[in-house]
């Protein structure tokens, strides 16, 4: 029985992989819009897609973003500043997008700009703290998406968003995975909605990976930060080791956890961009296959069990 099981996967997995074999033509004809090109995966995207001889228009933050990718790419590919929190920034973009495209319309756009600070417990942070982030990683998702749509509609082209398995799953305090879950609602109603106009709507959930988000020092410096304009009875609720603890899982587990080969993800997100049968979600990282996403499945009951047990202890527990 075991043997036929096994048998029936590996059929499976080998059929998947033919069918997903196929890429879509006239790649010199497409354009992909790639918000959050100035590092990490979306720089990286930004490069890979070029060479594949795909339109990039990359957006990017800085100035030196936008020279970087300019001398390391061809001239097909188009840099531009872009704000995800600007109304006026976004709107910008589009306008300029919607010239170039013309009426072949937009086949791509990939939102990926994102930040993972100010993240750490709840009674930590403050409602300006939650809006910050949520202005970058959802509400900038679905402001660049829908400056697009209509060029995407066009095209019956693809809208691709990067979530986090932190999108199944909730294992930190902060805003940080908050916006990841309203990134999934936002994908996932989106993906219906869309699907008469035969866009294709795809979700990249990574996990841990070695980019800005996962930058030690960015973390260790966010924690410092908030740790230090606490009140003085919060701090006691947590003692006084609770800090130390705290910087030492960000250098010890974090730093180990995290993959170094982005090309993982960016793979995921070429295919998603360029497969004539791209899949509906992808999840790059070992952790995120064996660990988060089979624990986001899990009973509440077992899943809290388990994340408890690996919290750091506080000073004032109610036993």
């Amino acid at each position: 029985m075991f043997l036929c099981l096994l048998g029936l996967v590996v059929l499976f997995l080998v059929y998947r992989w033919i069918r997903e074999l196929p890429r879509v033509s006239d790649k010199g004809s497409k354009y992909v819009y790639i918000t959050g090109c100035d590092s990490g995966f979306g720089n990286l995207l930004a490069r890979h897609l070029d060479k594949k001889g795909f339109r990039v228009i990359a957006s990017c933050f800085t100035e030196k973003g936008e020279e970087d990718l300019k001398k390391a790419c061809s001239s097909n590919l188009t840099t531009t500043h872009l704000d995800v929190r600007s109304k006026d920034s976004v709107e910008k973009v589009a306008t300029m997008i919607k010239a170039k495209v013309g009426e072949s319309g937009l086949w791509a756009v990939v939102n990926n700009a994102g930040v993972s600070v100010p993240s750490a417990p709840w009674d930590w942070l403050t409602i300006d703290d939650s809006k910050s982030m949520l202005d970058v990683n959802l509400d900038g998702v679905i402001a660049v998406t829908l400056s697009v749509l209509p060029l995407i509609k066009k095209a019956r082209g693809r809208v691709v968003n990067v979530a986090s398995v932190f999108g199944r799953i909730s294992p930190t305090g902060g805003p940080y995975t908050v916006s990841k879950y309203g990134v999934e609602a936002f994908n996932d109603a989106l993906r219906i909605n869309m699907a008469p106009f035969g866009v294709k709507v795809l979700c990249i959930e990574p996990g841990f990976f070695k980019t800005n988000v996962t930058d030690t020092a960015i973390l260790s410096k966010n924690v410092k930060m908030l740790w230090e304009r606490l009140p003085q009875d919060v701090r006691d609720d947590y003692g006084s080791e609770y800090l130390q603890k705290s910087l030492a899982l960000i250098s010890d587990k974090v730093a180990k956890m995290s993959d170094g080969d982005l090309m993982k993800v960016v793979h995921c997100m070429e295919h998603a961009v360029s497969a004539v049968r791209p899949r509906t979600r992808y999840s790059p990282g070992w952790d995120a296959k064996l660990f988060w996403l089979p624990l986001s499945y899990m009973p509440t009951c077992v899943s809290d069990y388990i994340l408890l047990s690996q919290a750091i202890p506080v000073a004032r527990q109610i036993q």
